[in-house]
Parts: structure tokens; sequence; C-alpha cells
């Protein structure tokens, strides 16, 4: 009978390019996700919690966003001018998705048609839609201008972590494999929570809020996975 140990350690292991493809599915995964997410919740949102503003509220969130992004994003790690670069990145998704897709140019003739009364009523969704898609982008670039603090709080978040390994290992610490096995299994969940959280929101709200906790949250679960790894490999 063969050791459940044995077949275990000998399964296969990610190779330099696998990895990186995975964690580019799982982000890529997480992006669309969310966009459809957001988008249901607006769409019911439309449909019973606020009919009366209907495609307005959207709309109104998304000014909210740009006023807050130009008076408190004016520099950057990443790019030294960072309102010119999200107006093309905004410019661009407008023009790929809704006008060279045709979806824009098709509902403009779905409306000069007067038997089509239909698309009156669905007009407000598809407002919406186009509202929705546009702060998706604008909250995902936001979400990598802050790279930086989340690579800043994972390398405080190690060092810390390789200090207090250190004393435990030279001292009589408990070693809890326990804490490491769970810490090192909700490490990455609280990362891409936390970017579900922010693009699905149906209302304006500042990044900080957000994304603050969830950068410390992080740094604390890769100090205790590093702080917990076995004494001695």
């Amino acid at each position: 009978m063969t050791d459940p140990t044995i077949q275990q350690n000998s399964a296969p292991q990610r190779g330099l390019i696998a990895t990186p493809l995975g964690w580019l599915g799982k982000v890529i995964a997480t992006l669309i996700g969310s966009l459809f997410f957001s988008l249901i919740v607006e769409w019911v949102g439309i449909a019973f919690l606020w009919p009366e503003l209907g495609a307005e509220h959207s709309h109104r969130m998304m000014n909210e966003e740009l006023g807050w992004f130009a008076d408190n994003v004016t520099q950057s790690l990443l790019t030294t001018d960072p309102a010119g670069k999200l107006e093309i990145i905004l410019h661009q998704t407008w023009q790929w998705v809704f006008i060279d897709t045709g979806f824009m140019p098709w509902t403009e003739r779905l409306r000069s048609k007067p038997d089509n009364t239909w698309i009156y009523w669905t007009d407000t969704y598809i407002q919406a839609t186009v509202c929705i898609t546009l702060t998706f982008v604008l909250r995902v670039f936001i979400l990598l201008l802050t790279a930086p603090l989340f690579i800043l709080v994972a390398i405080v978040g190690v060092t810390d972590g390789l200090v207090r390994r250190d004393i435990r290992r030279f001292g009589c610490g408990y070693e809890s494999g326990f804490i490491y096995h769970h810490a090192k299994k909700t490490t990455m969940p609280v990362f891409f929570l936390a970017w579900i959280i922010y693009l699905s929101l149906p209302f304006s709200v500042n990044p900080c809020i957000v994304l603050l906790p969830a950068a410390l949250l992080f740094g604390l679960n890769i100090s205790i996975t590093t702080g917990t790894f076995k004494k001695y490999l």
C-alpha cells in the first residue's frame, strides 16, 4: 500500500512559467467577476433600490470618483502624470469597448426606429452599463497605483516575520504549524477580497477606507506566516 505522504510529496510542482500564468489567471478572473458583480448590483439597484434615479446614480458615482481622483492623485511612483494617463485609458476603453465593437452605433440605430419602443426602457440600463464600466476601469487604475503600498507592507511583513522567527529559533519559542498554515491560506484571499469589495461597491468611496485596512491585514498575514514558519529547513 502506497504511503499517502509519498504520494503528496511526489505531486508535480508548478514551474517558473506555470506559476505566473496561474496568478495572472486569478487576477483576470477576479477583475471579470468584479465587473459583472458591479453591473448586476447596479441593474438590481435601478430596478428596486433607486428607480427614481435610474442611470443618474451610476453617472453621479463616476463623476464623484473622477473628482476625487483629480483632487487627490496628483503624483505617483508609477507615472508622472496620473490624471493624463487616466484620461487616455478611459478614452481608449470607450473607443474599444463601446465604439469599435459597434455597441453604441447599434443602440443609436435602434433609437432611430419608431417601432422599437422597448429600447427606451432599456436605455437606462445601457447608460448605467457605460458609466459602471468606466468607473470600474478608473478603480482598477487606482489599484495599480496602490501596488507600491502592498509591496511595501509585504516587505515589512517579511522582515518582521523573519526577525521573530530568528528569535524563536534561538530561544524556546513555540512552533505552531496550525497558525502557519491558516495564515498562509488567508494571505492571498485577503488581497483579492479587497479588490472585489472595492471594485464592486455601488457607491463612491475613498479608496483609503478599503485599501489601507486591506494592506495592513495583508502585511500582518505575511508577518505571521513568515514568523511561524518551521524553525529548521
